[in-house]
């Protein structure tokens, strides 16, 4: 027997790992599992390259909870240690203070698939028990040893009896864990942080059916038997190549990551790359609506099979956090703050790999099934469109696959698009105009009047069109977006042919002046245009650039400083050539108010804005009229 103290110079290192190490006590679980998991592969490793002269078989790790004892113990069957071997990863933690602990724990966490050192996963054990023994037997022809601390700098190390290789840990847990010794705790951080693993984790037993007998009674009673409660799935799919899936797999793979969740992925991207980093995984598109706040923390984040975190911003391009999925890496480091990962080299490249892999996915998708993809184009339309305005990389690359939808459901990449409208839709200035609506239903009318012109109108109603459109028309010097009811049809698009007026100069200035005596002045600037007499006689249009910033400000980002509470600022345009003009200027001074507040209301019901008490009254005023 020996013993001795633990080489640390800090009077004692386990406070040192509570606050430090870990903000999370329920971290020991994975660490466990992980150096067992570790310790497992090791000795396949030697035993496939001859070093280890022992059959490797079919090893598992179990975890048992003792709960009268307060005890809960990891075993596995891996490459086991000696005494000399204990000695030296458990014993020898040598460091001379909290700051060189620290920056030791993030190289190792660099050079060690799991957190490094055994000995510093190890010593999250202390988190949560007051004290702690390993039994050990190493694959090699040795004694077996058995190390026990009580979470002070004392040890004791010991011969053991133990027969089989490998390693048991036993922690004593203390009087504010006991929460660990319960079994639905347990399991569900075994689920949590191991469902992956790539060793079978047995936790407990189950019942299983045996198969019925070919010449079973009818009175067959289902006979069970008892096996062991494998709790994770050593070979999950990302594991695999996507030569040996099919959609099945990937459709099965993604309820076993969300069971909870009863939608159908889109599609998926799995991710494969070994250089200049190592980064497998699968991303899958789920169907999103409008709303940008969709649930994000989808994507699950492993180090080798284990689960480090579903928080994956700064790894994961921004605009993709609204996907779900898996990504593994052993070279994102375990633990370690946001801005460590942010300042990651590695993580840096992973972003970009991610963004270009996810572009050439979708590029390939628009070109193996361009029917398909438009099917879906609303159901993925708002990431993408994210990802135009976050990630220049994924910028340039969108012109191959982001449609632009018309009213009509046609479909157009922006080349397409100024193609097929350049010989109707060129104004008098030789630039391109592209006329869009948001809402098909409330702007209605708006959109009948540039249908009757030949005109074809977008349908663009995403929260970040206004950003999309801004950024579209700084790249593209002759094109710019004018929404359909931003001014009157004659005035979309403006060409060299003039309407002319039935209505005198100085007749069209008394119309001005009247109508302008009933229409709110803080909300709407009353225009006269020759337009059209089949076209409305009062039409309510809403300046492209001031609703642009408006919009933009509103969304985050863009527009003029304080534009989101600016209030709403409408031109009201009236149809000098309507026989509703010449009415309103020559009808007595009672009769123009009723006149003029009656069509301004059924403007204002074309553009979905009479409301309310507005509306009540409107309503009472039209069933007088139909008296």
């Amino acid at each position: 027997m020996s013993t001795g103290k633990i080489n640390v110079s800090v009077e004692n290192i386990f406070p040192l790992i509570k606050k430090f190490l870990y903000s999370d006590h329920e971290i020991f679980l994975r660490e466990l599992v992980s150096n067992a998991t570790d310790a497992t592969l090791k000795l396949k490793h030697l035993t496939n390259i001859g070093e280890a002269k022992v059959e490797y078989g079919n090893p598992i790790i179990e975890v048992k909870i003792d709960k009268e004892a307060k005890k809960l113990h990891i075993i596995d069957q891996g490459i086991g240690m000696t005494a000399d071997e204990v000695e030296k990863y458990i014993n020898q933690v040598a460091f001379s203070g909290a700051e060189e602990f620290l920056e030791k724990y993030k190289d190792s966490a660099k050079d060690a698939g799991i957190i490094g050192h055994f000995g510093l996963g190890f010593y999250s054990a202390f988190m949560v028990a007051e004290k702690v023994e390993i039994i050990t037997k190493s694959f090699k022809d040795e004694p077996a040893a058995h190390w026990t601390c009580d979470g002070s700098p004392e040890f004791t190390l010991v011969e053991s009896d133990k027969k089989e290789r490998g390693t048991e840990i036993i922690l004593h847990i203390a009087e504010d864990s006991i929460e660990f010794l319960e079994e639905y705790r347990i399991r569900e951080l075994l689920t949590k942080y191991n469902k992956f693993m790539p060793v079978p984790i047995k936790f407990g037993t189950k019942q299983e059916a045996l198969p019925k007998p070919e010449d079973a009674p009818e009175d067959y009673k289902t006979e069970y038997q008892e096996v062991d409660n494998i709790i994770n799935n050593p070979n999950p799919a990302w594991t695999k190549q996507p030569t040996d899936l099919t959609d099945e797999d990937y459709k099965n793979f993604y309820r076993e990551l969300y069971p909870m969740q009863f939608d159908e992925p889109l599609f998926h991207i799995h991710l494969n790359v070994d250089y200049p980093f190592n980064l497998t995984g699968i991303l899958y598109f789920p169907k999103l609506d409008a709303n940008l706040q969709v649930q994000k923390d989808k994507i699950q984040l492993y180090q080798n099979q284990v689960f480090v975190t579903d928080n994956v911003e700064g790894i994961v391009p921004e605009f993709l956090v609204m996907l779900r999925g898996v990504i593994d890496s052993p070279d994102i480091p375990l633990n370690v703050s946001r801005s460590y990962l942010q300042a990651d080299g590695n993580v840096k490249k992973i972003s970009n790999y991610i963004t270009r892999k996810v572009s050439d996915k979708l590029k390939s998708l628009f070109n193996e099934n361009r029917e398909d993809f438009e099917k879906k184009w609303n159901d993925i339309k708002i990431v993408l469109e994210y990802g135009m305005l976050s990630e220049p990389k994924f910028y340039e690359k969108a012109g191959d696959f982001v449609l632009y939808p018309t009213t009509e459901d046609k479909y157009y990449t922006l080349a397409e698009l100024k193609e097929a409208i350049k010989d109707t839709q060129t104004d008098k200035n030789g630039k391109l105009v592209a006329l869009y609506a948001s809402n098909k239903e409330s702007q209605h009318a708006y959109i009948e009047a540039a249908k009757s012109k030949g005109y074809q109108v977008l349908l663009l109603d995403s929260p970040i069109v206004s950003h999309l459109i801004q950024k579209l028309e700084q790249d593209n010097e002759n094109l710019t977006f004018t929404r359909v009811d931003s001014d009157h049809i004659e005035k979309l698009i403006q060409k060299d042919e003039e309407q002319i007026s039935k209505l005198s100069d100085e007749e069209k200035e008394n119309l001005k002046t009247t109508i302008e005596t009933f229409v709110p002045k803080e909300n709407y600037t009353v225009q006269v245009e020759a337009m059209d007499s089949h076209a409305a006689p009062f039409i309510i249009t809403q300046p492209e650039f001031m609703r642009r910033m408006k919009e933009m400000s509103q969304t985050g980002g863009g527009g003029m400083f304080g534009m989101g509470n600016f209030p709403d600022m409408y031109n009201l345009v009236v149809n000098t050539n309507s026989e509703l003009a010449s009415t309103i200027l020559n009808a007595d001074e009672n009769a123009k108010e009723s006149l003029v507040k009656q069509a301004l209301d059924l403007a204002k019901i074309s553009q979905g804005l009479l409301k309310g008490e507005e509306l009540t009254a409107f309503v009472k005023r039209s069933f007088e009229l139909i008296k």
